[in-house]
């Protein structure tokens, strides 16, 4: 990578050079460096092995914004949103170019209780990320579901229970059918609840955005191709329990054109908290 890094700069660096002379900047050019240079390399390297002996930088495994095109995370600010206020058909990038897909749309489907004809009927926009779902969450005090606490669901298309939990702050009772499936791999939301109670982080999709190989019969499918015929196989199974218009945001790479998918990579963070309590710890031992 640093090679290549080298490679851009002999073959471009120049021209940041030239192009801030055409803008007047009257400069020392004797005293140019390169921020990726020996020297510079080493500062980096020393600050960063500095902060993370303090624990300031730490390393852990988080949801990113992941492009299947480019397969590399990218940051807050390379991801541009279109607001859909009603349902829209659009193409997707790595998907076959004749085929569009509909977004904005809310699909409900069932699961069924383990050794009951019972069942919880919950709703998402992003269907094929049920194949990644190890829970379904309920609130504590719903009485539409306090015989059901404790009790496992199946999943229809895996070989792995569903667990029923309950979580106040995940799920508002009072809309929809206060249940909420958890996919903790591939929601900021559903991550966050999955750490409170210590759930599996399934991951179905590969880099490149197809289904894995433990999605069953949709492995190998395109992401967006499998919630097609995932849907179809939730209604020959009479599991689908209605669609409805739904307003979303949509996230879309600034480079490329794909849809975001919110993916689990192992990543470098700043504890920042601590870097604030360090800051006012030190103004205030500054002060006496």
């Amino acid at each position: 990578f640093v090679s290549k890094v080298y490679e851009w700069k002999e073959q471009y660096g120049n021209r940041i050079c030239l192009q801030l002379r055409r803008l007047g900047c009257s400069l020392d050019w004797s005293r140019e460096v390169f921020t990726m240079d020996e020297q510079r390399a080493a500062s980096v390297k020393a600050a960063f092995l500095r902060f993370h002996k303090e624990g300031l930088i730490y390393r852990d495994v988080r949801l990113t914004n992941w492009c299947c095109i480019l397969r590399s995370g990218i940051s807050d600010i390379e991801v541009e949103y279109e607001d859909l206020e009603a349902p829209k058909r659009l193409s997707v990038p790595g998907h076959p170019k004749d085929r569009t897909y509909v977004f904005g749309r809310i699909w409900s489907f069932a699961y069924k209780v383990d050794g009951s004809d019972e069942e919880i009927v919950v709703a998402t926009t992003r269907p094929e990320t049920m194949l990644g779902d190890v829970a379904v969450a309920v609130h504590p005090d719903d009485p539409r579901y306090k015989q059901l606490h404790g009790k496992q669901l199946v999943h229809p298309f895996v070989a792995r229970k569903i667990k029923l939990i309950l979580d106040p702050v995940l799920v508002d009772m009072s809309f929809g059918t206060g249940a909420v499936k958890v996919t903790p791999a591939h929601d900021p939301n559903d991550f966050a609840c999955g750490r409170r109670h210590g759930l599996d982080e399934i991951t179905v999709f590969t880099e490149e955005g197809k289904m894995a190989d433990n999605c069953g019969m949709f492995a190998g499918m395109m992401r967006f191709d499998a919630r097609v015929e995932l849907l179809a196989e939730l209604k020959r199974r009479g599991l689908h329990r209605g669609e409805a218009d739904n307003k979303m945001r949509l996230g879309v790479c600034q480079r490329t054109g794909d849809i975001i998918e919110p993916m689990l990579k192992p990543q470098w963070w700043v504890d920042c908290s601590r870097s604030e309590e360090r800051r006012v710890g030190k103004e205030c031992r500054s002060r006496w």
